[in-house]
């Protein structure tokens, strides 16, 4: 019961100093309509999230995060430029590691505001690294924008493009396409069969699934287009690898991702983005010069955010989650939105590492 005091109470310091920040304090329900996260995340949400219903609202999840909801609150309601802060508990399934907590406490700050996104940024980032004051923590950021802006950018058909799109957050997916898209590896033996078949819908079996069969005929003309396909070049196999593979220090970074802007023209409005956000990180007092740049970082627990991407934590303890992330999400105010749309970013922190580590000390 003490420990859960001290939390609320380190939580509800946190939401001070945001409101401090300019934030106007903010609260969601709890429980969530199902069909909104399920068309986000997909059925994968199911694994992390609890999952109940009622007759008369269906399907409800848990919240397993605040950003959905305080994205459709803005959406619906919000006046432009806006900045919020809010706390209370989120939901996480947990399978695998017992010792991983499936209820704790989140407090954000967000911010709404289409004026200059990489000073909102850099807002963003340091008011999280001021509300970590006197906790020892690395500091890692990225930029899912960029891999995205190369993908985009590849001399491949728009259905290759599309699909590498949409697994850039599965790094072991996206990986494997690749090989697959640039000849390194074959297609799977059951495709080729399939497509070298002169009429696989040519039977008298009865249909079997929710796919119609103009859907499954639809399906088999775009792999039978994709199998014909020239694969992709080497030479931009190599520079995708070699963007996943900076790690530097920010500064560095953005010198090797220019020079790789050279061969990637499509990553050039990209990589002035990354400028103009370190200058504006520099401008709010921010250490650019030891701050570390990921460019995959993001790519396994982030699958909303589309820009910048950040998290602090604990020197040393890869066993501890991090104490604080967050990132840009311009793409989910699209969703959310029904068409409307305004650029976004936030962030979290999990006060109740905090006091954690505070105790600790």
């Amino acid at each position: 019961m003490t420990e859960k005091f001290k939390i609320r109470a380190r939580a509800a310091a946190l939401a001070s100093d945001f409101e401090a920040a300019g934030a106007v304090r903010v609260e969601t329900p709890v429980l969530l309509p199902a069909e909104a996260l399920l068309d986000l995340y997909g059925e994968d949400i199911r694994g992390r999230a609890y999952v109940t219903s009622d007759a008369l609202r269906g399907e409800q999840m848990l919240r397993p995060d605040f950003t959905v909801p305080v994205v459709q609150m803005h959406m619906a309601h919000g006046a432009e430029p806006a900045r919020y802060t809010y706390a209370g508990e989120v939901f996480r399934r947990q399978e695998d590691d017992p010792a991983r907590a499936n209820e704790y406490m989140q407090v954000g700050y967000e911010v709404f505001d289409r004026e200059n996104p990489a000073a909102s940024d850099a807002e963003v980032f340091a008011v999280m690294q001021s509300a970590l004051k006197g906790v020892e923590l690395r500091a890692a950021t990225g930029d899912i924008g960029i891999l995205a802006a190369a993908v985009a950018g590849l001399e491949t058909t728009e259905r290759r493009k599309r699909a590498l799109a949409r697994h850039i957050w599965r790094p072991r997916k996206f990986k494997a396409l690749l090989d697959r898209y640039s000849g390194k590896v074959d297609a799977p033996a059951s495709r080729v069969v399939l497509l070298a078949s002169e009429d696989p819908m040519a039977h008298e079996f009865p249909d079997i699934g929710l796919r119609s069969q103009a859907e499954v005929a639809e399906r088999i003309a775009g792999l039978r287009d994709e199998a014909s396909a020239a694969p992709i070049s080497p030479l931009q196999v190599e520079l995708i690898e070699a963007l996943l593979n900076v790690r530097e220090t920010l500064p560095n970074a953005l010198e090797h991702i220019r020079d790789l802007a050279v061969d990637m023209p499509a990553i050039t409005e990209a990589t002035y983005r990354l400028r103009d956000r370190m200058h504006a990180l520099e401008a709010r007092g921010v250490d650019v010069e030891s701050l570390e740049f990921e460019a995959s970082y993001g790519r396994t627990s982030m699958e909303y955010y589309d820009g910048f991407v950040f998290g602090f934590y604990v020197p040393g303890r890869a066993d501890l989650p991090p104490v604080a992330t967050g990132g840009r999400y311009d793409a989910l105010t699209q969703v959310l939105g029904q068409g409307r749309e305004i650029p976004a970013v936030g962030g979290v922190i999990r006060p109740g590492l905090l006091v954690d580590l505070e105790d600790a000390e």
